[in-house]
Formats: C-alpha cells, sequence, structure tokens
C-alpha cells in the first residue's frame, strides 16, 4: 500500500459530498474516493431522505466504484446512528434508551438490536454508533435520554446484550457495535454537554469503564467511539493512558476506535490543545483514534505528517491494520454489496413494530397510583390534555430520524397517546383533546380550552414532559431534551405544572403521562394527580402502549433506572453514593422523591425465604443466593428481583450499596418462583489505596430489594483467607435463574 492508500483507510467522507441528487457522482467519487476510503457517513441516515432500496442502490454504487475504480479494490464501512433504532427514514422506532433501560431486561435488549441489525443489513451499514454506555450521574445533562441510567451494572449488562445483538456470532450477518462515549462523558460538569469531567481514577475506573470494559472482553465490541470532554486537562481525543494503555493494553482491544464527530477539530476550537489541523490529528493518532469522522478535517493532513517526519509511518499503518481487520471480519472482501431486489419499501414490518410494543410496554414504570389505574374502557367521557398528548412526533428520542435532522415530513407512522386512547375505549366513550399549552411557552392562552375539557369529562388523562431533539436544529427553542439540550432545572418546563394545579381545580381524577428524557422532579404536581405513569420517549408504538397500561390491558412492570430527585439541588443523587454524602439540606432531605429501581404494579408482590450459601467463601469463589417471589395480587405481573451488596468495612470509602444482579420475572396470581443469583466474588473487587484491584475478605450484606430503597431481606456472608490481587476483571455479572418454587 502506499502511503495515501493508508492514510485513506483512516478518514471518512460525509455521503452528500459524493452524490448529485440520489446518485454517486463518478466525478466527485473520482476526487474523493480515488486512493480509497476508510469510512462512508450515514448513506441512510444522511439528509438526502433516501428510501431503503434508494439507500441500497447509493451503497451499492459506492462499493462498486471503490471495488472496480481504486488500485486496491477495498471496499468501505458504512456506518450509521441506531441508538433507538436504525436513524433511517422507514425504520423502526424503538424506545429512547433509558426506556429500554427501564425493562430491565437485557434479553429484550438483544431482539431490539439484533433487529436493528436486520434493517442496517438490508441498507449496506455495516456499523452503527451505539450503543451509550454512559453513566449518568447528571440529569441536567441531555443526553441523559441515551443512557441506560446511573448504575455502572444496569448499563453493562444492557450494553453488552445490545453488542452482542448487534453484531451476531455469524460474520457474514455482522454489524459492528461502537459503544460511546469513551469515558465517562455522562458527568460532565455543571450538566452541560461536552464540559470537563471531574473524577479521580478510582471512580473512572469502578464506575464509569465498567461497562466499556464488559462491552469489550463479553461482548466482544469491534469498535469504540472516544468522547469529547477532557479528564484532568487531557481530552479524550488525545489520552494515551485511555485509549491505548487501558484499551488495547489492559483489555487486549484488537478493534478500532473512531473518533465523536467533528472532535478532532474541537482539540483546536474547543480544548485549544492544539494549534492547527496538523497537530490535531498528529495528537489524536498518537493517543490511539483510528478513523475521523465523519469527514477528513483534519486527517487527510497525515501524509504530509510522515512526509515531513513529524509522525512515524508506522503509526499510520498500525490504525490501518486495525480498520482492514475489521473490514475482513465483516466478509467486505468477499462481498460488499447489498441484494437491492430483496430490499422492501419500509423497513419498519410488522414482526419490527410488535417487537417495539413489547419494549414500549416494558418500558413503563409506575410512580403514583392512588387505585385510580387501571382505567374502565367504559367511560362517558375523557380529557386528554397536553402538549404531548396528539403527535406522534412527540413520543421519539433524540437518535430517531425523524427528532435528529428535524424532518417531520420523513417520519415513520407513530400512534400518539391521543390516537392510542381512541382506539381502546370503549364506542360509547367521548374523547375530548386540548392541547392547553406548549412544552415551553408561556402562553396561557390553551388553558381555558383545556379546563373546559376537564369539566366535561369523567376523569383527565395530562399528557406533560419535555420533546427532544438535537440543539443545532432547534430554530422554534421547542427541545428541551436531547444532545446539547441542557437544563438548569429539573422541573416540567413552560406553563405545564400551573395547567396541571388549573386542571386540579376541576375535581375530577387525573392521571399524569411524562413523555421526557431525564428525571423530572415533579414533586410540586404530584399532589395534585392521582397517579402518574413515565413513558419516557416510548417510540412508535408508544401510544398504543400507554393506553395499555391507562386501561388494564397491559400491568406495568419497569423500574426506574436513574434517580428521581425531589430539586436539582440534589444533584447528583444517584442510589450508590458513599457514606459521606448522605446529610440533608437545611430546607430539604436528602432522600429522593423516587428511588433507583422503583416501579409499582396493579398487583403486589411478596419475597420469604432467602438462602445465602455457603456462609463463607474465599475469594474466587461463588455465593449462591435463592430468594421465592410470589404474586399475592388478582392480575398477572412482572417484578424485578434485585440484589445488592455492601461492604460495612473496607480499606478505602465505598458505596453504600451496589447493583450485583437482577431478574424480571413475570407471574400469574398466586404464582410463587425462586430466583437464584450466582454471584462470583470477583465481583466484589474494588481498587484498594494502592490501585490494586482485590477482592478484600470480611463480611458482606446482601440485600434483596423492590428498589434500593425498599430492602425487603437481607443476610451476610464471608470472604475469608487473604487479600486477593486480580490483574484484572474476568466477569462482569451474576448468572441469575428462575425455577418454580416447590
Amino acid at each position: 500500500m502506499t502511503l495515501e492508500e493508508k492514510v485513506a483507510q483512516l478518514l471518512s467522507v460525509p455521503v452528500e459530498v459524493l452524490v448529485e441528487g440520489k446518485r454517486l457522482s463518478r466525478e466527485k467519487a473520482g476526487e474523493l474516493l480515488k486512493h480509497g476510503i476508510g469510512e462512508v457517513t450515514r448513506v441512510s441516515g444522511s439528509r438526502l431522505g433516501l428510501k431503503p432500496r434508494e439507500a441500497a442502490r447509493l451503497a451499492n454504487e459506492i462499493q462498486r466504484f471503490l471495488v472496480e475504480e481504486t488500485r486496491l479494490g477495498i471496499p468501505a464501512i458504512i456506518h450509521e446512528e441506531s441508538l433507538s433504532g436504525l436513524m433511517a427514514p422507514t425504520a423502526t422506532n424503538f424506545p429512547q434508551s433509558i426506556g429500554l433501560a427501564s425493562t430491565w431486561d437485557p434479553e429484550l435488549v438483544y431482539r431490539v438490536a439484533s433487529e436493528i441489525r436486520r434493517q442496517a443489513l438490508l441498507v449496506g451499514a455495516r456499523q452503527c454508533l451505539a450503543p451509550v454506555l454512559d453513566v449518568c450521574r447528571d440529569p441536567r445533562w441531555g443526553r441523559t435520554e441515551e443512557t441506560y441510567g446511573e448504575d455502572p451494572y444496569l448499563v453493562a449488562a444492557m450494553g453488552v446484550a445490545y453488542v452482542r445483538g448487534l453484531q451476531s456470532d455469524d460474520l457474514s450477518q455482522r454489524v459492528i457495535a461502537t459503544p460511546k462515549h469513551f469515558a465517562a462523558h455522562g458527568f460532565p460538569e455543571g450538566g452541560r454537554n461536552t464540559a470537563q469531567v471531574h473524577v479521580g481514577v478510582r471512580e473512572l475506573r469502578e464506575v464509569f469503564l465498567y461497562p466499556f470494559e464488559a462491552a469489550v472482553k463479553e461482548g466482544g465490541a469491534l469498535s469504540v467511539m472516544a468522547a469529547y470532554h477532557e479528564i484532568d486537562g487531557v481530552p479524550c481525543h488525545t489520552n494515551y493512558w485511555l485509549l491505548t494503555e487501558v484499551l488495547r493494553g489492559e483489555w487486549s482491544f484488537r478493534g478500532f476506535v473512531v473518533s465523536d464527530y467533528f472532535a478532532i477539530r474541537q482539540l483546536i476550537t474547543v480544548h485549544r490543545v492544539a494549534g492547527d489541523e496538523l497537530e490535531a490529528a498528529i495528537q489524536a493518532l498518537e493517543a490511539g483514534v483510528d478513523v475521523e469522522l465523519p469527514g477528513a478535517d483534519c486527517y487527510k493532513r497525515l501524509m504530509n505528517a510522515v512526509r515531513e517526519g513529524v509522525i512515524s509511518e508506522r503509526a499510520v499503518e498500525e490504525a490501518a491494520a486495525r480498520v482492514l481487520r475489521a473490514k475482513y471480519l465483516l466478509g467486505l472482501f468477499e462481498n460488499p454489496y447489498v441484494d437491492e431486489a430483496a430490499v422492501p419499501e419500509s423497513l419498519d414490518s410488522r414482526e419490527a413494530r410488535e417487537l417495539a410494543l413489547e419494549a414500549a410496554r416494558k418500558s413503563i414504570v409506575l410512580l403514583k397510583n392512588d387505585g385510580t389505574l387501571p382505567l374502565p374502557k367504559d367511560l362517558r367521557a375523557i380529557a386528554v390534555i397536553g402538549p404531548n398528548a396528539a403527535e406522534g412526533r412527540a413520543l421519539l428520542g433524540d437518535y430517531t430520524y425523524t427528532a435528529h435532522l428535524a424532518l417531520e415530513e420523513l417520519a415513520v407512522e407513530a400512534v400518539s397517546i391521543l390516537e392510542g386512547i381512541r382506539r381502546r375505549v370503549s364506542p360509547g366513550t367521548e374523547v375530548l383533546y386540548a392541547r392547553g399549552c406548549d412544552i415551553l411557552s408561556d402562553d396561557r392562552s390553551g388553558f381555558k380550552e383545556a379546563v373546559e375539557a376537564a369539566e366535561k369529562a369523567d376523569v383527565v388523562v395530562a399528557v406533560m414532559g419535555e420533546r427532544s431533539g438535537l440543539i443545532w436544529f432547534d430554530k422554534g427553542r421547542q427541545f428541551t431534551s436531547g444532545e446539547g439540550v441542557d437544563r438548569p432545572d429539573l422541573r416540567l418546563p413552560g406553563v405545564q405544572e400551573e395547567l396541571i394545579r388549573e386542571l386540579h381545580k376541576v375535581g375530577k381524577p387525573i392521571v399524569l403521562v411524562l413523555v421526557n428524557g431525564r428525571p423530572l422532579a415533579i414533586g410540586e404536581v404530584l399532589p395534585y394527580v392521582n397517579a402518574v405513569v413515565e413513558a419516557w420517549y416510548p417510540g412508535e408504538e408508544g401510544g398504543t402502549a400507554v393506553a395499555d397500561v391507562l386501561f388494564g390491558d397491559y400491568n406495568p412492570g419497569g423500574k426506574l433506572p436513574i434517580t428521581f430527585p425531589r430539586s436539582v439541588g440534589q444533584v447528583p443523587i444517584y442510589y450508590s453514593r458513599k457514606p459521606s454524602s448522605f446529610h440533608n439540606y437545611i430546607y430539604l432531605e436528602s432522600k429522593p422523591l423516587f428511588p433507583f429501581g422503583y416501579g409499582l404494579s396493579y398487583t403486589k408482590f411478596e419475597y420469604r425465604g432467602l438462602r445465602v450459601e455457603p456462609q463463607e467463601v474465599r475469594a474466587g469463589g461463588v455465593i449462591s443466593v435463592t430468594v421465592a417471589v410470589r404474586n399475592v395480587g388478582d392480575v398477572e405481573g412482572d417484578e424485578v428481583v434485585q440484589l445488592y451488596v455492601a461492604r460495612e468495612h473496607a480499606g478505602v470509602a465505598r458505596p453504600v450499596m451496589e447493583l450485583k444482579g437482577f431478574k424480571r420475572v413475570t407471574l400469574k396470581p398466586g404464582e410463587e418462583k425462586l430466583v437464584t443469583f450466582r454471584l462470583p466474588t470477583e465481583l466484589l473487587a474494588f481498587y484498594d489505596r494502592h490501585m490494586r484491584l482485590v477482592i478484600e475478605p470480611g463480611e458482606y450484606k446482601v440485600m434483596i430489594g423492590r428498589s434500593a430503597e425498599d430492602i425487603v431481606l437481607q443476610s451476610i456472608f464471608r470472604v475469608v483467607g487473604r487479600v486477593r490481587v486480580l490483574p484484572s476483571r474476568r466477569q462482569f455479572f451474576s448468572h441469575v435463574e428462575e425455577a418454580p418454587a416447590q
């Protein structure tokens, strides 16, 4: 390979600059692809608005040019976004990640990712820039919705399931997963996107690196994306320790690292650690970033850097080799093409929509219920009020095609909550609708219509919350959640709280349905409503799922993956804080509004018979924790059995408790199941004063809870013998089984 051909494998090109209309321009390709290319950015997910067959055709045109018109004939990796579904026209919109995390069902996430893989392959995409494995510790951050919540164990479990589903075991059907943002992007200063992160090495390793390490070692992730921010003055894109010593050295990662979009240029414009594109490119490549995305603003200057002796050609060769290895593993050298005849008009198949509905149902969390829910279907009249009630678009997260690019006209059909309710009620029920107010506006002119609708109804369903999108496309100041959309407070935005109080004066029962991407401080309005349903951004079947829950066709079983504060002043308020972090404020206690792991049901569950065996174990052994859970109510329901562990006294300050296992179980009325956790003692390991990864001997508390604050059973066991030093982590999860009770 010539130097130009090697460097070309480190470059990417946005599809928009390669086309005339919706077809490949041979003239542009001849200029931009003459030495080959590493990646092509978003053929399906561009602003071209390509239908699936058009995208497949263009993907083939690009690959055919590279194979037939360049000297080496090396195909490109076409990458797309896929956080809550392939980000492309007609692709299925699943619940946003924070909603998927609320299912506490990794097997479901695996199936969702597998369906995303199927749709990506149809249009020629072989890499997807997901999942987001940021552990979110500040919900002011707009990208909270993209995460799996606040706990490293839960994030890791969901992330590994996603990686496995996307990548598959079949090399010919593999789509490369790209866990991001490496690392600690979910705890930015002030909750501001891309701001510096204040975190020590111990916390970085134990909390923020944990999901990535699991994704690499257990999930087999073939790519990783570096994060925008800096830690202790060093931007992640120039962090040799992070990208090379830890990722490649300690974890034996053999995949390739990509930049976040425009992040290498931000070394100049934001972080100011580089003076020009050449210097930025050198810093990033030497740190371990293999490919620049979404274009080649900086890396195209690497040829001159090598020729001038500023950087070695070996550094370019090593990065190019990692990219070429990935292409080999994908089978691109054998067949880079898509079968255009097999591509449907719509990627959103009936089976995919059914999966989206299942995911949406399982993602819903019931936060409050005084008995108002479930509603009867034969109501005389029901008022559906609020800015998120009537639009399917309101139910989509920031990395859906419609929300991400603000292309409303290309939206996949999404069932609004209003439409879902209309489909569920009896033919004789009158459904009254009033918007009431907008998300952010202080315009109260719609209050009168909303109050009049409430007066005519038997019950009010108030659909409030946020609206997701990207800050760069927020021309109408309408977004309150999503990338770059960070908030200084966590209350319902605009005049939504005021509208709820006005509706309360009518005297009718109110069910508050939240459509949002982060925990909201709803304590001020909680006394004014009879029930609260947390729907997050539930995706295209969200309206159906919410209606199923409201009318009792589905019993909600979701649990919170992130703590709800009473006030923004409590942030950070994650459940696994250190013992010193639980002091009360002068005017506010430290207790959250809703704790991690919390969620109600239309039935009740009882726990009994906790067994921990053996009572003593040596480091390296396994503890068996068994508990019986019974449905003592009248309807079938799901319960998430949560296993927490605490170390009372350790060599360094430890969290008050940590999640070490969970299992979502379905129980019919009167049914009882045994849930058994096989807890490897390696999951007790932490970094000691000397930064060694150790399992300490001593006493450990085992807790079974309905949430982090509702512990129903507990016991102890002891690790005996000497301190065991581990060279690295090899196990990340408990093995969990369920069985009928004897």
